[in-house]
């Protein structure tokens, strides 16, 4: 199974958009030097875990505690799949560098 596969598999469709978001907010992160480099990926995390519950409340009928509980479960979970494939492709393009 290549690599597009697995996204297909794990990530919503509806939220690939996000890795090459959340990987354009890790570089300007990089250039404003807002954060020492260390803490992009956990700043990535924490925006693609709240672009994802966006998305996860904007598409979801949430009627109880069930529902709430599953939607706060794939917010988390799609948002930290993300957030690991923008870093993953920026650790990809600096060691193609090397």
């Amino acid at each position: 199974m290549d690599i597009i596969e697995m996204l297909k598999e794990f990530i919503r469709p509806e939220l690939l958009v996000l890795i090459p978001v959340l990987y354009f907010i890790g570089m300007w992160l990089k250039n404003a030097q807002a954060f020492a480099d260390k803490y992009i990926p956990i700043a990535l995390g924490v925006v693609g875990v709240a672009l994802a519950a966006l998305w996860v409340v904007a598409t979801s009928i949430i009627t109880g505690p069930q529902e709430c509980a599953m939607a706060v479960f794939t917010a988390i979970v799609q948002g930290v799949l993300v957030a690991g494939c923008a870093v993953y492709i920026d650790q990809l393009k600096k060691q193609s560098a090397k």
